[in-house]
């Protein structure tokens, strides 16, 4: 399963070097039991390591002499460019050798040697998906149309974020609800006046470069490997990869590269830090999923009234609350919805600006991070990070012309 299930907000855990979170309350009236060294809030902090300094920029010696040379006029004036530091230079190789390494890498590579994957029909009520995920633990599964033999989309929880939005714009259908077919869910995104996301794949032979490029500019977080059948000339899906997965295997196969981005998380600009959607644990599941839906986001910061961070409302936190087509219990609060996660849930990754982007990559390698909640000393909240952030600063950043296109052509 590539997105966390739950826990019960609490304790978080700690990484040496980050000052630990004084011990509050899921909920303002509910204080919190002494701190445990592993809880249901599960925090993490990404590596302590502190940023090397940078190295100072000289100020221009001018010699006298200079000024008796005859001044050279021209119409064009020169830009001046702030000459890079070694840690600028080392940072531009380190993604420059990420680069190369997906472009060398296929799709293929990241699939584990063993998997399952479980695929949908196209004509399963949407109600009976919704079982299935919860029983198997998952919670995304592509759809296959039977009628046309051929790879027909992806259900993810954003599919049943757009249910509830249209069980509440259409309470008079309600009795309908229950009786929509997964064949119906774009019918019900043009209901609500959700533009769809674009019905992606690749090849799984293809460059992994390609994979991340597509889900980039589709805003998607996971794309399925759709391969042809050579005897039926069918399509066939093959599984599908996570931007969990990408980072996590650029994370292991690419220490030599990933160690030379020493910059920090305020120097490149990481992640989102301005008009940031954050709730409170007494607020109702149907507010928060309302914030996803008007932001776009799929993880909203649950924070106290110091804007104090105690957890993460996720996307994925919606599907235990309409387990069964139970929609009242959209109206419980965020305190009980995140009651509902597993006792193995991975917990809440915590960083702050002052970390290295290195360091963030050996935190990928370790654990299974889904995004990171950037605080201060007092963990107060600052900003996001998701993975889509972090792809995106190594596909895009400083590429030179000798790099070429995106990916190769066919």
């Amino acid at each position: 399963m590539d997105d966390p299930s739950s826990c019960q907000p609490g304790q978080p855990n700690y990484t040496p070097g980050i000052k630990p979170e004084p011990q509050r309350a899921p909920t303002a009236s509910a204080p919190a039991a002494a701190p445990a060294i592993s809880s249901a809030l599960g925090f993490h902090s990404t590596i302590p390591t502190l940023p090397l300094p940078r190295a100072g920029h000289e100020l221009p010696f001018v010699q006298p002499s200079s000024y008796l040379r005859p001044k050279i006029r021209s119409r064009t004036v020169a830009t001046p460019t702030t000459p890079m530091t070694p840690i600028d230079e080392e940072q531009l190789q380190g993604l420059k050798g990420l680069r190369n390494f997906l472009r060398v890498r296929t799709s293929y590579d990241v699939l584990p040697l063993s998997f399952r994957l479980i695929v949908l029909d196209n004509d399963l009520l949407i109600r009976k998906s919704l079982d299935i995920l919860i029983q198997n633990g998952i919670v995304s599964a592509p759809l296959w149309d039977s009628q046309a033999s051929r790879f027909a989309g992806l259900l993810t929880a954003t599919d049943y974020i757009n249910l509830i939005q249209y069980y509440c714009q259409f309470p008079e259908h309600i009795d309908d609800v229950d009786k929509f077919r997964l064949s119906s869910l774009r019918d019900i995104e043009k209901a609500i006046g959700v533009l769809p996301l674009e019905t992606i794949s690749v090849h799984p032979t293809r460059p992994l470069y390609e994979a991340c490029s597509r889900m980039l500019k589709s805003r998607a977080r996971r794309i399925p490997l759709v391969d042809i059948d050579h005897e039926t000339e069918r399509e066939t899906v093959v599984s599908v990869i996570t931007q969990y997965r990408i980072l996590k295997f650029i994370a292991v196969n690419t220490e030599q590269h990933t160690m030379l981005l020493k910059q920090t998380v305020r120097e490149i600009g990481l992640g989102t830090y301005k008009n940031l959607a954050t709730a409170m644990m007494t607020d109702s599941v149907l507010e928060v999923i309302n914030l996803m839906v008007v932001h776009n986001i799929s993880a909203v910061p649950i924070v106290d009234k110091n804007n104090t961070v105690l957890n993460v409302f996720e996307a994925v936190d919606v599907i235990p609350c309409i387990k069964g087509g139970v929609y009242e219990e959209l109206k419980s609060t965020v305190g009980d919805a995140l009651s509902r996660r597993p006792d193995d849930f991975q917990g809440i990754y915590t960083c702050q600006e002052d970390d290295r982007l290195d360091s963030i990559f050996t935190t990928l390698r370790q654990s299974r991070v889904h995004r990171l909640v950037v605080i201060d000393d007092n963990w107060h909240l600052k900003g996001m990070i998701s993975l889509s952030d972090i792809l995106k600063y190594v596909l895009f950043t400083g590429v030179t012309s000798d790099e070429g296109e995106y990916f190769p052509s066919p």
